[in-house]
């Protein structure tokens, strides 16, 4: 008697088309997804196409983002694996009904409607409010460093940009054959073959540029552009003491600038780096301008004929070339450091979790320390929570020493919830030089009682796995696209995916009773 086996007849033509909605079981995530983006608002995806319907017909937006929201799930953001997974993958497949996007396509689609897709949070947190899983008894907030799009060495000082731009123009008139014969046109001069020669080479570059500006300050000529700032010390995020707290706060009214103009980063090397050179010229113009109100501020009067500061302070040589580094590749990002991990150029992204680990906040900021952070973090969670249709405030607050803050914590106090931020670092033995009385040592008291520690025991169970199986479990550490804007509505998108993910598992576990 022969064998019997299962046929498996690869040219068998079937006789009937398939049906997608066969392919899949009945709790796969597929159907999650696809039965969220049809509850969802999408007016503004849509009112950015004509209304006409003239010109070359496009993908519906509605398949578009189930597309990326199903995509990210699953850990999976390039373009083109995401192409592939159109032609390779059932589940891709169904989402598509069997169209196949390339990856230009799916690329566009997410710059075009960079905004759109980060208020995509909202319409997730939505449906989880619906569902009952946003409870606001006890809120987390936390940073991680997310990898930028972009290299460490890539950053560069204003002499090093300005040399490159002049090469370029020198360059430009110049045919290349006859500029660099058989070679290959890249190579270092001789000069500059070293780290040493180049270190030189820059310290002499800045040295001339200094001396010339000088000499044109000092022929009366304007070589710095000139910026108004009006500074009030009662605003600062730091304590307005000392030149340095005012020159920090001007910086901080440039990002908050740059922030609100969301400019996308140039494509071409020569726009980036003549975008480079003028935010070195800004941040140059912002430090003069910071300074002059701390001048002021330090001669001035109050009301009754006090003045505010009658010591002396250090004088101060002001720079006339722009000092520090900028990322030639995505001059958002920033150098940081995070424990374990060394020296990145990254963003620090910021979330605010619920107890049952929903992300409420998604935010991006510029600054590697948490410290000032708190109170934004916790209003954003407010107002995209009011836009879901929960006005709930949030009862405990939990976060790391690095998010102390006096005047935050007081004013979220204020507002109804308690705060339990630890005065003293983990990596402490002691207690910080001048935190040991007041508001420091109340805190300390109250994280000492058996209700304290049980409360705040829940931070590490709720913000620190939210981070665990984003970057570990989803492999997602490096933003893919490049500026402030464009990172911040790729890191709402990603925790949306993950409240996504919560709503799906909630959706499909059986009730048990």
């Amino acid at each position: 008697m022969a064998q019997n086996f299962v046929g498996c007849d690869r040219g068998q033509v079937m006789l009937l088309p398939p049906s997608l909605t066969d392919w899949l079981e009945e709790d796969h995530l597929v159907w999650t997804v696809i039965g969220a983006v049809e509850q969802m608002n999408l007016d503004r995806f849509y009112g950015a196409y004509r209304a006409n319907g003239q010109g070359r017909a496009a993908y519906d937006p509605q398949m578009m983002i189930a597309l990326l929201l199903y995509a990210y799930c699953l850990g999976v953001r390039s373009s083109r694996r995401i192409e592939r997974a159109c032609r390779s993958d059932v589940a891709f497949k169904v989402i598509t009904a069997m169209e196949e996007p390339d990856h230009s396509t799916i690329a566009e689609f997410r710059r075009r409607h960079q905004d759109a897709i980060g208020e995509l949070f909202v319409e997730v947190l939505t449906l989880c409010a619906e569902a009952g899983l946003v409870t606001l008894g006890e809120v987390a907030v936390d940073g991680t460093k997310m990898l930028a799009n972009a290299s460490l060495d890539r950053n560069r000082r204003y002499e090093s940009i300005v040399e490159e731009i002049l090469a370029q123009a020198e360059q430009a008139d110049r045919e290349e054959d006859e500029q660099h014969g058989e070679a290959r046109g890249d190579e270092l001069p001789p000069q500059l073959q070293t780290r040493d020669q180049r270190r030189e080479a820059l310290k002499a570059a800045r040295e001339r540029m200094q001396a010339e500006r000088a000499a044109r300050l000092e022929a009366g000529e304007e070589v710095i552009e000139r910026v108004e700032l009006e500074l009030v010390p009662e605003r600062f995020v730091t304590r307005p003491e000392g030149r340095r707290a005012w020159h920090r706060e001007g910086r901080r009214v440039l990002d908050a600038v740059r922030d609100e103009q969301a400019l996308p980063i140039p494509r071409g090397r020569a726009d980036r780096i003549a975008e480079v050179k003028r935010r070195f010229d800004e941040e140059l113009a912002y430090l003069h301008a910071a300074d002059r109100c701390y001048e002021h501020y330090r001669t001035g009067r109050t009301r009754d004929g006090r003045r505010y500061g009658d010591r002396k302070g250090k004088e101060w040589d002001a720079p006339l070339v722009p000092e520090g580094k900028i990322n030639s590749t995505d001059p958002d990002s920033r150098v940081m450091v995070q424990r374990g991990y060394g020296t990145l150029q990254a963003y620090n992204a910021q979330a605010a979790v619920t107890a049952g680990q929903i992300v409420i906040a998604a935010e991006v900021t510029t600054y590697a320390p948490d410290f000032g952070q708190l109170e934004p973090v916790l209003n954003a969670a407010y107002r995209d929570l009011e836009r879901a249709g929960v006005t709930d405030r949030a009862g405990t607050v939990l976060a790391d020493t690095g998010y102390w803050h006096k005047e935050q914590m007081e004013r979220i106090v204020a507002e109804g919830s308690v705060v339990l931020v630890p005065p003293d670092g983990g990596l402490r033995s002691d207690t910080r030089p001048g935190w040991d009385k007041g508001m420091f040592a109340f805190m300390r008291r109250v994280l000492a009682t058996d209700r304290g520690r049980e409360l705040y025991s829940l931070r590490r169970q709720t913000v620190e796995p939210v981070f665990g199986q984003i970057k570990g479990n989803r492999g997602i550490d490096r933003f893919q696209r490049r500026g402030r804007a464009a990172a911040r509505s790729e890191w709402r998108l990603i925790t949306a995916t993950h409240n996504l993910l919560k709503l799906h598992s909630h959706w499909t576990t059986p009730a048990t009773g």
